[in-house]
C-alpha cells in the first residue's frame, strides 16, 4: 500500500563487512586490560567523573562482555547490532558524566566523543550501509 521509492530501510542480520566489528572488539579488549588494574590515565578519568572506586572492578567485564559480543555478532544475527547499540548507549552516558562533572579535557573530547563515533560509524557502516 506505502510507496515504494527503492529504499532499503532495513538493518543488516549481520554484518557486512565484519572487519569494524573485529576492530572495535579489540580496541574494548585492551580498553579492558587497562582497566584490570587501572592505569593512571584511567583511574584519573574515572575519578574526574566520581565513578565510584567501588564499581572500578565491573568496567573490565562491561568491556569484555563488549568484545565478546562484536565477536560473536559476526555469526549470531543482530548480536553485532545490539552491541555496536549498547556501545553508543555506553559512551553517550560516559559524555554525560563528563559534562555533569565539567570535565572538559582529553578524556571528553578525544577519548569519550572519539568512542562514540568509532561505535556509531562501525554501527552504520556494517549494519546499515
Amino acid at each position: 500500500m506505502g510507496i515504494d521509492r527503492g529504499i532499503d530501510m532495513t538493518a543488516a542480520l549481520l554484518p557486512e563487512p565484519a572487519w569494524p566489528l573485529v576492530l572495535l572488539a579489540l580496541i574494548q579488549i585492551v580498553d579492558g586490560i587497562l582497566s584490570l588494574r587501572p592505569v593512571s590515565f584511567v583511574a584519573k578519568c574515572w575519578e574526574d567523573v566520581g565513578w565510584p572506586r567501588s564499581l572500578w572492578w565491573v568496567m573490565s567485564p562491561i568491556k569484555f562482555a563488549a568484545a565478546a559480543g562484536l565477536l560473536a555478532g559476526i555469526w549470531i544475527p543482530y548480536l553485532g547490532a545490539v552491541t555496536c547499540i549498547a556501545l553508543v548507549l555506553y559512551f553517550i552516558v560516559a559524555i554525560s558524566m563528563h559534562i555533569r562533572a565539567r570535565d572538559f579535557g582529553r578524556n571528553l573530547f578525544l577519548n569519550a566523543s572519539g568512542m562514540l563515533l568509532l561505535c556509531t560509524a562501525t554501527l552504520i557502516f556494517c549494519f546499515l550501509v
